[in-house]
C-alpha cells in the first residue's frame, strides 16, 4: 500500500483519490481555526505561493479532537481560513486523526513516519505537556495536537513529520531539495 491507494472527501462530500497527486511533493496537515497553532496557516500559504507552481500542494485536514478548536462545519471553516489567511490550497473535509474513527490516510501517516522533528529541550518539553492533555492521544505514534505535519516526496513516501510546535518553514530547504531546486 502507499499514499496513493488512499481515497479522502472534500468539503462537498466528493471523494478525491490521493494519486491525483502522483508525481507532487506534499505537505499534509491537521488543522484548527482555534488554535494557539492557528496563525501557522499564514507559514502554509507562503509556502504554497512559492512553490505550488514547482510542484508542491499542501492538503489540509480540519481536526476537532484537540480541544474542540476547529468547531465550525466544513464551510465555515474554509471561510474562515480564506478570510484571515486568505488560504488558496486544498482543505478537506473535516477528520479524526487518532482513535477508532481515524482517518485512514492518518493511520498510513503515523505508521510511515520516521520519528518527529522538534527543535530542542523547550519545545520537547512543551510538546510533551501537549501530548499529556490530549485525550485522543493514547499510542506512541499518535498525532498529539493540530498543525502536525507530514512531507511527501514525488513517490509517496513520507519523508518528514514535524511537530506541530514548529513552524511550517522548517521544512522549507527539504521541499526546495524534494522539488530539484
Amino acid at each position: 500500500m502507499t499514499i496513493y491507494d488512499f481515497e479522502v472527501l472534500k468539503r462537498d462530500d466528493s471523494k478525491v483519490k490521493l494519486e491525483e497527486y502522483k508525481g507532487k511533493v506534499l505537505l499534509i496537515v491537521n488543522t484548527a481555526t482555534g488554535c494557539g497553532f492557528t496563525p501557522q496557516y499564514e507559514a502554509l500559504e507562503n509556502l504554497y505561493k512559492e512553490y505550488h507552481g514547482k510542484g508542491l500542494e499542501i492538503l489540509d485536514f480540519p481536526c476537532n479532537q484537540f480541544g474542540h478548536q476547529a468547531p465550525g462545519s466544513d464551510d465555515e471553516i474554509h471561510e474562515f481560513c480564506q478570510a484571515k489567511y486568505n488560504t488558496s490550497f486544498d482543505q478537506f473535509k473535516k477528520i479524526d486523526v487518532n482513535g477508532e474513527c481515524e482517518e485512514p490516510l492518518y493511520h498510513y501517516l503515523k505508521e510511515n513516519s520516521k520519528g518527529e522533528y522538534i527543535k530542542g529541550l523547550a519545545h520537547k518539553a512543551a510538546m510533551k505537556s501537549v501530548g499529556a492533555i490530549s485525550k485522543t492521544c493514547k499510542e506512541k505514534n499518535d498525532i498529539k495536537w493540530n498543525f502536525t505535519k507530514f512531507l511527501i516526496n514525488q513517490e509517496g513516501e513520507v519523508i518528514m513529520r514535524v511537530s506541530p510546535i514548529e513552524s511550517p518553514m522548517v521544512m522549507e530547504d527539504k521541499i526546495k531539495e524534494l522539488l530539484g531546486e
